[in-house]
């Protein structure tokens, strides 16, 4: 069965600056459309949204231009700065890019404050004026701000990154499987099945991740879940893509072909509007 990939991050370093790829030697070298087609088009992947690489700011339009013109990307998720007085400006000129589907503002190493002032929140509600959606990047212990932005953005699709973040190697399954439940509860949230492996020791299996994606899928329904490589960050534990396609194909392989097709593309052409 055929993927949309919704979380696909190219790193061009010779085009543009990735500040925070300094502290982090296993990706910080080039990471191409063709390296990352050459895998996935063999396990079924034919296309992909490309997901901002939080680049320096003056590098956001430029990044978000250039993935546009490559082929089998079939939109961008482009970076944004929601807690500038200039954010409308900015989505303004993003949505002159028909495919630009939605934007990101990362949050899991931003203070907690960031999300919660009262300009941010008023930037993002003019989000569906531009019929652009916002993808949440938030730590398993601050999910409880996704729920305060959403419930305070209720015209706002968020799509929730890598299953909220769980501690797999350190505290596993709780508090984060009470706090995914509350978050899923909120209409406009879609939860992404994304980024689990990252959070995982090398050698990793498919029933490692099965009760993650298990409980995502049973909080945000079969209709309300996408799916993500996070590529090339899923590789840093040592993993690669053709592991993770591999071990969601096999936790999902009991579910009805209809299920498997919501998660793998379905429901990711009707939310993101490719």
């Amino acid at each position: 069965m055929r993927i949309l990939d919704t979380h696909l991050h190219l790193i061009y370093p010779d085009r543009f600056n990735y500040p925070w790829l300094g502290g982090n030697a296993a990706l910080n070298r080039p990471w191409s459309h063709g390296d990352y087609f050459a895998e996935a088009l063999a396990l079924g992947i034919e296309s992909a949204l490309h997901m901002e690489v939080d680049v320096a700011e003056a590098d956001m339009m430029g990044e978000t231009e250039f993935v546009l013109g490559l082929p089998r990307i079939a939109g961008a998720i482009a970076a944004c700065r929601p807690e500038h007085m200039n954010f409308v400006d900015q989505i303004e000129q993003l949505s002159e890019h028909a495919h630009v589907k939605g934007v990101r503002r990362i949050l899991h190493e931003s203070p907690d404050e960031l999300s919660q002032s009262d300009l941010f929140i008023e930037n993002i509600r003019h989000l569906p004026d531009y019929d652009l959606s916002f993808d949440l990047c938030l730590r398993a212990d601050q999910l409880h701000l996704g729920v305060a932005l959403a419930q305070r953005a209720p015209d706002v699709t968020f799509i929730l990154d890598h299953c909220g973040n769980p501690d797999i190697n350190g505290l596993g399954l709780d508090p984060w499987r009470t706090a995914l439940a509350e978050i899923a509860h909120i209409p406009n949230v879609v939860g992404k099945v994304s980024g689990l492996v990252n959070h995982c020791n090398p050698g990793w299996t498919a029933q490692t991740l099965r009760p993650y994606v298990e409980h995502m899928i049973e909080s945000f329904s079969w209709d309300r879940v996408v799916w993500g490589s996070d590529h090339p960050v899923a590789t840093v534990t040592g993993g690669t893509l053709t592991d993770w396609v591999a071990a969601t194909r096999e936790i999902i392989k009991g579910a009805t072909p209809d299920e498997q097709a919501k998660l793998l593309h379905r429901n990711a052409e009707r939310i993101y509007k490719v």
